[in-house]
């Protein structure tokens, strides 16, 4: 006991320390909620190793100024990461190679209730599933789709187009099919530009709008949706097996900000359509087609 200061005294200033704590640990967990959805309005992966790092480097230092040894600080820092992820969708381990030591007060805090996500997407649940919209779709001229796919495309693959990563693909013919839409464009690479068109294709990948969206906006992997069959590759293997490698290299960061979004949300919307329709309609067969 200090001199002078009485236990009662002490024990109040204890008290008031904890309450500081559960405050600000509550201001963390809203802070980090509010950067889950702006990782998603940017279409950015909700998981950062790097900046956790740098989250537990920080307390380090500042806990090295303070006297603390390394390891109480990373026993604090277990927790409030933990509890960090959990707001965000995250498993609550981030598993950077360090040993997991997390103290018995701060172990608690991964048991509390998530914060629900209330995701815009969410209101779309009651789409039709996307065969409802080819007819319309099928009214907008050939022309007129592949004006609006060469701009997305010359946007997307702007990077590769100028380091030459896509001269591999020069003068090949790769399709793509969406058949619950009735669409299908054959893609070819030449003179520097990515054009769409009709015509015959060395190689056709073919899968759902819904599939190929949440490949597009990297929600799902190439490798799941081709095992599970709702991608399919005809014709050329190699072809298609080169240009699937080809954007799995492409860097997310790349794309324009805009596109991710777009690509992004759309994904999260056929998504939300697609789960809407899966519950209304239990016994519908899960065909190629299908939402």
């Amino acid at each position: 006991m200090y001199p002078g200061f009485p236990l009662q005294g002490i024990r109040f200033g204890i008290d008031r320390v904890d309450a500081a704590f559960v405050a600000l640990l509550a201001l963390r967990r809203r802070l980090a909620f509010a950067a889950m959805r702006a990782k998603d309005a940017a279409g950015v992966p909700r998981s950062d190793p790097g900046r956790e790092i740098e989250v537990r480097d920080r307390a380090r230092r500042l806990g090295a100024r303070l006297d603390l040894a390394p390891r109480e600080v990373d026993r604090l820092m277990a927790g409030i990461v933990g509890v960090a992820r959990q707001a965000q969708g995250l498993p609550p381990d981030a598993d950077q190679g360090e040993v997991r030591v997390v103290a018995p007060i701060i172990a608690g805090m991964a048991e509390l209730d998530p914060i629900r996500e209330v995701s815009p997407s969410d209101r779309w649940r009651w789409l039709p599933p996307p065969k409802r919209w080819a007819p319309l779709l099928r009214l907008l001229p050939q022309r007129l789709q592949c004006r609006v796919l060469d701009a997305l495309v010359a946007s997307a693959l702007a990077k590769p187009i100028a380091n030459g990563s896509l001269d591999v693909m020069r003068d090949r013919r790769l399709g793509l099919e969406v058949p619950d839409l009735g669409l299908r464009w054959v893609f070819l690479f030449r003179d520097g530009h990515v054009c769409a068109g009709e015509g015959a294709a060395d190689a056709t990948v073919r899968g759902t709008a819904t599939d190929l969206l949440l490949l597009a906006s990297r929600l799902e992997d190439a490798d799941t949706l081709f095992f599970q069959r709702r991608l399919v590759l005809t014709g050329d293997t190699e072809l298609g097996l080169t240009a699937r490698n080809l954007l799995d290299r492409l860097d997310w960061a790349d794309l324009p900000l805009g596109l991710r979004i777009a690509l992004n949300h759309g994904a999260r919307i056929a998504q939300s359509a697609r789960a809407g329709y899966r519950a209304r309609h239990p016994d519908a067969p899960a065909v190629r087609g299908a939402p």
